[in-house]
């Protein structure tokens, strides 16, 4: 049978968040037709993202109803505007029932933790927002991916391609995993070297965390407050 990954699609995500790990799983797909990647979405209408482009779904949600796994990535004032969607956590709860692999990247985390998959568990997100993921019951990590059980998490952005490399070689092996890692030609090298996570950090970023919620959030004023107290 096949394997369907479902990545979700929602008003105002960030593209690299779905786009870089769906690449890897897609490489994965080319050289092992036994998974199929599929983007689902409310409906099949192009959706705004955090950038200047839009994305547009393959499949609605009704249309895919128990994939094998299924990525939640995350975005800006988009992605806490999403905690407030209902028929999007519906979705996510229901097939979080059957998926064998319930994934997240960046802020992505969060709609499953307001899909109450993550209380107990360990998780990550960007790390803007990993205090919020106490907000849902669960335990915040400082690593770029954490697995438990067949919830995996991964850390903000570029490090949702890691996680995917990760699946790969648990899915199809390590082989196929640096097969996509070659095929992609995925060997960071940043021009200013690796983050220094003493000095790097912006003392600011707290202020536009509260600012991108106050405008997800505007119309649920008690989910706001929620996260805010």
């Amino acid at each position: 049978m096949t394997k369907t990954i479902a990545f979700v699609l929602y008003p105002g995500l960030t593209p690299l968040d779905l786009v870089g790990p769906l690449q890897v799983m897609a490489g994965m797909a080319t050289v092992d037709p036994s998974f199929d990647v599929v983007v689902v979405g409310s409906d099949l209408a192009p959706v705004e993202t955090d950038t200047l482009v839009k994305l547009t779904p393959t499949h609605t949600f009704d249309q895919v109803t128990e994939p094998f796994a299924v990525i939640v990535p995350g975005g800006t004032a988009g992605a806490f505007a999403a905690l407030a969607d209902e028929s999007l956590l519906s979705w996510i709860r229901h097939v979080a029932r059957t998926a064998e692999i319930v994934g997240s990247v960046c802020g992505g985390s969060l709609i499953l933790g307001a899909a109450g998959l993550l209380h107990g568990r360990p998780a990550t997100t960007h790390w803007a927002s990993r205090d919020l993921l106490r907000k849902f019951g669960a335990m915040p990590v400082t690593e770029r991916w954490v697995e438990d059980g067949p919830v995996i998490t991964a850390a903000g952005v570029s490090a949702g391609i890691d996680m995917a490399l990760h699946l790969v070689a648990r899915l199809a092996g390590e082989q196929v995993a640096r097969t996509v890692q070659v095929m992609i030609e995925y060997d960071p090298e940043p021009p200013l070297g690796g983050i220094d996570w003493n000095s790097d950090v912006p003392e600011a970023i707290e202020p536009q965390v509260q600012a991108m919620m106050e405008l997800g959030l505007a119309d649920h004023p008690e989910l706001l407050a929620r996260l805010t107290s």
